[in-house]
């Protein structure tokens, strides 16, 4: 080849470089938009449990899929400011962390996917037609099942024989409340302990619902399900210490944080899980044809360093069906 032929050829490779180049950063990759109602340091253990969910589906973050943070830090007022963006943003897909951040992002938009990890009481609360067949754009993995809430409440008040008063932390916020409080009343009822409800909207309650339940001298408290005490729970651990009270509640975090028990589905299972969904709706389907599924991993971790600084005694029955003791 002459000098002069190579030198062209050569230039004209350089200037298509570029050109390759700028068509390579034009290619969008899908957005997912990872809305929660806490912190992104209380997030920590879900968010990565998706994101090892979607390399199992063969997205990388950065590479194939770019995940879009928002975080509410326990203020659900937060919410419509952060979903505004993800909503401008034009979003693939949305990950709500609760049934009240699905509730919230449905009032913004009717096309974007919204998935939530952490389904409650998603038909009677509107937000789907049925779990077979949700309709609409919204669908998930839930988080309570029935009898769970009134298991812990049992738990809660074993843990303190003889106690007439058990006290149930609740996020008023939060529509599966309502739901929630038949079914502990019913056993409430059965124990003939009495129902001390402690209500709070905003982790700037928490310190005032503590005193209530200490001034009741309720023997133990359940802390509900709910996104913004499981953000708030080395808060929650704090004030049930300087009371103490014995707490119970249902993600294993509450445990490592000083719970007495926790008693529920393992939330960053549920996480992992989710990747499968977005899987699905990037490859075209809708998610109101994406059943809703039932958690897999069911789990009861007792922690027993919080029980020996309250003078607790566990029973070996209840160590024996726990699936890990911290000590």
């Amino acid at each position: 080849m002459r000098r002069r032929e190579f030198i062209t050829l050569l230039g004209g490779a350089a200037a298509a470089w570029p050109l390759a180049a700028r068509a390579q950063a034009l290619v969008k990759r899908p957005q997912i938009g990872f809305l929660a109602v806490i912190t992104r340091t209380a997030s920590e253990r879900n968010r990565s449990g998706f994101l090892q969910g979607l390399r199992e589906s063969g997205y990388v973050e950065g590479r194939d899929i770019d995940l879009v943070e928002r975080y509410a830090d326990g203020f659900l007022e937060r919410l419509p400011a952060l979903i505004e963006e993800l909503v401008h943003l034009k979003a693939d897909a949305i990950l709500a962390q609760s049934t009240s951040a699905a509730l919230a992002v449905k009032q913004f938009t009717t096309t974007i996917p919204i998935l939530v990890a952490t389904m409650a009481d998603p038909v009677r609360l509107g937000l789907i037609a049925s779990e077979a067949r949700p309709g609409g754009n919204v669908t998930g993995i839930l988080v309570n099942l029935d009898g769970l809430p009134g298991k812990q409440f049992q738990l809660a008040a074993e843990l303190v024989p003889g106690a007439t008063k058990i006290g149930f932390l609740v996020n008023l916020r939060n529509p599966g409340f309502a739901f929630q409080r038949p079914e502990i009343e019913a056993v409430a009822s059965t124990l003939r302990v009495e129902l001390v409800i402690a209500g709070v909207h905003s982790p700037d309650d928490l310190d005032a619902a503590f005193q209530s339940l200490a001034i009741e001298r309720v023997g133990s408290v359940m802390v509900g399900q709910d996104a913004m005490f499981n953000g708030e729970r080395h808060r929650i651990a704090a004030l049930a210490a300087a009371a103490r009270l014995p707490w119970v509640s249902g993600a294993r975090e509450n445990a490592e944080a000083g719970a007495v028990i926790s008693y529920g589905v393992n939330l960053r299972e549920n996480y992992r899980r989710a990747a499968t969904y977005i899987d699905k709706i990037l490859k075209g389907t809708k998610p109101g044809e994406l059943p809703v599924e039932l958690p897999t991993k069911v789990e009861m971790v007792i922690n027993l360093k919080s029980a020996k600084a309250l003078g607790l005694t566990i029973p070996p029955a209840l160590l024996g069906h726990a699936n890990e003791v911290i000590e």
